[in-house]
């Protein structure tokens, strides 16, 4: 049921993206972040999409990897697309019906929105979750915000907060689907009924999933304070980060791609 999602797993390959510096990629995705909000033509999104191909070539991810990525988000983009459709109204009018009207512009836009998603999802996995251990990601993001700390800003505590909810993503899905498969032999029905009774029925699983996540989180808690964890106060690195000159080729070629996309789409428009 659940245990094709793949939001928040590190998938171990032997690639370039793997091997870069998670504090470069890091700073690529803010780049991709900006760069996809920025395209608004239909060269523009071809470029997008074969610089998004380019990247899952360097990640060595397969297909089916991204399609279980982007599979739960399916669902609100559809829902984004049908909006964006329906509320956008300039244009040359194509279909019209009572209050409804469809127009080119608003399929264009509503596309467009749509496809930004997508594009964000997948750049996010790829750069990030997909190619980053959780460690990496916080040790990263510690590194990167490290100046906040003059400022009293408790960076290690805020790093080490998304380390610890990225790795318990996939812990949290396995659980969910073991606590509906144990509720389904007991003779739960989630797929039949009204609306409002299936959610009712989710109350079976929600119940005992907010205890399990508490009880793990005093685990952890308890396992982290018998360890003598106390915040990032003298703390040293067993694997300190370093950019390497491979790390800033990496970064350089795949901001530049970004550049690319962001100067072709504005030259059209």
């Amino acid at each position: 049921m659940l245990e094709n999602v793949s939001i928040g797993r590190y998938y171990k390959r032997e690639s370039i993206l793997h091997e870069t510096d998670p504090r470069v990629k890091a700073i690529l995705y803010i780049v991709y972040l900006v760069a996809i909000f920025m395209i608004k033509t239909t060269p523009g999104i071809l470029l997008l999409t074969a610089t998004v191909i380019i990247q899952i070539l360097m990640a060595k991810i397969t297909l089916r990897i991204i399609w279980e990525t982007i599979k739960p988000i399916i669902p609100i983009t559809i829902f984004i697309l049908i909006l964006n459709m329906l509320t956008i109204r300039t244009g040359n009018v194509l279909f019209e019906w009572k209050i409804i009207k469809i127009t080119d512009y608003g399929i264009s836009r509503a596309v467009l929105m749509s496809l930004r998603i997508l594009f964000l999802i997948i750049s996010t996995s790829i750069l990030l979750t997909l190619t980053t251990t959780p460690l990496k990601i916080c040790d990263a993001l510690e590194s990167l915000f490290a100046p906040l700390a003059y400022i009293k800003v408790p960076v290690h505590e805020m790093a080490m907060m998304m380390s610890i909810a990225l790795r318990f993503i996939p812990t949290l899905v396995e659980e969910t689907d073991k606590i509906m498969k144990a509720q389904v032999s007991r003779g739960a029905d989630y797929d039949t009924g009204s609306f409002i009774n299936r959610i009712k029925g989710y109350i079976t699983v929600l119940i005992p999933l907010f205890v399990s996540s508490f009880k793990r989180a005093e685990d952890l808690a308890v396992a982290m304070d018998a360890r003598g964890y106390r915040g990032g106060v003298g703390r040293t690195k067993l694997h300190p980060l370093k950019v390497t000159f491979k790390d800033a080729l990496v970064g350089l070629f795949l901001a530049l791609l970004a550049l690319l996309n962001v100067v072709i789409d504005l030259s059209l428009r």
